[in-house]
């Protein structure tokens, strides 16, 4: 055999149609082990295969190169010397050499690409089940996250609650004092740096101790609520309405003069003197200050409350502000 042939990087061996070796190369030799190439000519193919690949060899390869005349990368064994298995990829062609007709061969040593095959298998598998556990971390991390921002929303919305209880008079529903106090002093720190005005009205119900003594509390509890509401809607949507502490309400007035204080203060006064409060007819007096450049909170507040005083003590149901007593 050519030297070149012998040595080539595949098996090549030929056989007889009875399938008796009739040549065979130095490669597939080394393939299965076998030292010189008189031990397997003359012999059976067969005697180089396992039972089950005689069986595929009787089964496959023979009736398709009978058939076709070759056979194309057909997968096969066969057994070494040590009884180890020996993958291969076959290619045969069946041609007349001779005056005889001989199956030529050619096998490929397939031991490196089952071993890729599996490594890329296990690759396979270990990327699906890496995929699978990324899905399902991924899953479980968009459910926590939708949690949290559920739980994210419950809490603002809680603190929001939180927020308006803690700004709240509950009984009427406006602005309890501390609100109004927060409220005043922003404000008056906006005037001043606007050199705009600010009106303060503190109205107080004319004899509602009488109305708890004779009816009882929760009857002074309605009276409360629905001088509220009234309130609310005759002070103008720009102002600050607030449960000052018992019958007392108060009322910020941002960038109106005192002139424009007592119109609103005096609506104020004839809307809840002209509708009833349930069966109960209530009359307010209301005291009122606008802002001056050397204005605190406390002086606002106080002479808004001399103011009121003033109001009560000459007659009650009207209103004064406190410019109107430095004038008198």
């Amino acid at each position: 055999m050519d030297n070149q042939l012998d040595y080539a990087p595949g098996g090549y061996f030929s056989i007889s149609e009875a399938g008796f070796v009739q040549s065979v190369n130095r490669t597939f030799l080394d393939m299965l082990s076998i030292a010189n190439a008189e031990d397997l000519i003359g012999k059976h193919i067969e005697t180089v295969m396992s039972p089950t690949n005689k069986m595929f060899f009787h089964t496959y390869f023979y009736p398709h190169i009978q058939l076709y005349e070759r056979v194309d990368e057909m997968y096969f064994s066969f057994r070494s010397t040590d009884k180890q298995s020996v993958p291969v990829l076959i290619n045969g062609i069946r041609q007349k050499r001779g005056g005889e007709m001989l199956i030529d061969c050619v096998a490929l040593l397939m031991r490196k690409r089952l071993e890729y095959e599996k490594d890329t298998l296990r690759s396979k598998q270990q990327l699906e089940e890496l995929y699978q556990a990324t899905s399902a971390l991924n899953s479980r991390l968009e459910s926590l996250h939708e949690e949290y921002e559920r739980k994210q929303q419950a809490l603002l919305e809680i603190n929001r609650n939180l927020e308006t209880l803690a700004s709240t008079d509950p009984l009427t529903g406006l602005h309890n004092r501390r609100f109004f106090q927060d409220c005043l002093r922003g404000e008056l720190l906006a005037a001043k740096d606007h050199k705009a005005p600010l009106s303060l009205l503190i109205i107080d119900i004319d004899h509602f101790k009488n109305i708890n003594d004779t009816y009882g509390h929760p009857v002074g509890d309605f009276v409360l609520i629905e001088l509220a509401r009234l309130l609310r809607k005759t002070a103008g949507s720009r102002s600050i309405c607030a449960r000052f502490g018992g019958e007392e309400f108060v009322v910020l007035l941002p960038t109106l003069h005192s002139a424009e204080a007592l119109k609103v203060a005096e609506q104020i006064r004839s809307a809840i003197e002209q509708t009833p409060l349930g069966l109960h007819q209530v009359t307010v007096s209301i005291g009122a200050e606008t802002s001056l450049s050397d204005s605190t909170e406390e002086t606002l507040i106080e002479r808004a409350d001399l103011a009121l005083y003033h109001a009560k003590s000459s007659g009650r149901n009207r209103v004064v502000h406190a410019e109107q007593l430095a004038h008198s």
